[in-house]
């Protein structure tokens, strides 16, 4: 997944994803593996108006992105989506900063260079 956007002035996951799309993905992270019902009942509990279909949607949206991948299971309740965990959060932050650096060394080289020269571990 490559970042589109980089919100200056969010926090963490929130300055690439949409706010309700970095908690899914804290929470799966977390997990690992759940269906959409199991994680609009985390959700829920500090979102009081969310609504089931938009935490699918939400999901598929994070499939499409390549952050969840699903598959589908039978069960007692007919059909229904696994989601899993596509790729690590250590692995996604990598992939962002890199993105972002890429980019201000594409597009601002000197001053980049220049700032990241005076950077001390």
């Amino acid at each position: 997944m490559e970042p589109h956007e980089f919100k200056i002035n969010e926090e963490g996951l929130k300055a690439i994803l949409p706010p309700m799309e970095a908690e899914i993905m804290e929470y799966m992270w977390r997990v690992k593996v759940a269906t959409a019902g199991e994680v609009y009942d985390h959700l829920k509990k500090r979102h009081e108006s969310l609504r089931r279909s938009t935490v699918s949607i939400l999901m598929n949206r994070l499939c499409e992105r390549g952050l969840l991948k699903r598959k589908v299971d039978t069960g007692r309740g007919g059909m229904k989506y696994v989601y899993s965990v596509a790729t690590s959060k250590e692995e996604f932050e990598k992939k962002v900063v890199e993105s972002i650096l890429n980019s201000l060394m594409n597009n601002f080289k000197e001053a980049t260079v220049a700032y990241l020269s005076k950077i001390k571990k």
